[in-house]
């Protein structure tokens, strides 16, 4: 992030000061040079023509945490005491501590969470000559099972009832499977 900052004049009209032309204040849109990078310049401008320094900042990136992260966080925001909140429950050695403060005061996003295709290769001759795997998908039927369709392996479907976390992974049992990440391209 960049510390450099811009001033902007602005008047009670909402009209800007052109730092270019330096004739007086216009609607933002016919302003050559709206900002300066000095501010003694800016209030030079206020001081004799009036109107007041607009400050403009780059917003700082947000950080990105895990869910569990995000919920300390959101816990903290109601806590009398946000920074002892953060700081009881992350480790300060590994960095997560200032990753969390800094979540808390620049914001943050919730990283999306990778998912798989998960199948098993399939033993044995098939007729065809093409590998045939059996593809997981949870049931629409009944809740909480997995069925097994078999298909090539090269046209796998990547719907959201056949896509998985790692941790529906471990639920279902699927660990000794086989698993592809699914990408934002498929």
């Amino acid at each position: 992030m960049s510390e450099e900052k811009l001033y902007a004049v602005k008047n009670d009209e909402g009209k800007y000061w052109d730092f270019d032309y330096r004739d007086g204040f216009s609607e933002l849109r016919r302003v050559s040079r709206p900002t300066t990078y000095e501010e003694e310049y800016a209030k030079d401008v206020i001081r004799n023509c009036g109107g007041h320094v607009v400050t403009l900042v780059e917003e700082p990136e947000k950080v990105v945490l895990t869910k569990e992260q995000a919920e300390i966080v959101e816990k903290a925001r109601v806590s009398d005491i946000p920074a002892t909140y953060i700081s009881a429950r992350t480790d300060e050695y590994n960095g997560e501590e200032s990753l969390l403060i800094n979540a808390y005061v620049n914001g943050y996003t919730v990283a999306k969470e990778k998912k798989y295709l998960v199948y098993k290769v399939l033993g044995g001759k098939q007729k065809n000559k093409h590998e045939q795997v059996a593809q997981a998908y949870r049931s629409n039927l009944f809740f909480d099972t997995i069925i097994w369709l078999i298909k090539e392996h090269k046209i796998m479907s990547s719907d959201a009832s056949d896509q998985f976390t790692e941790a529906e992974i471990e639920h279902y049992g699927l660990q000794d499977c086989e698993k592809e990440e699914v990408t934002d391209d498929d």
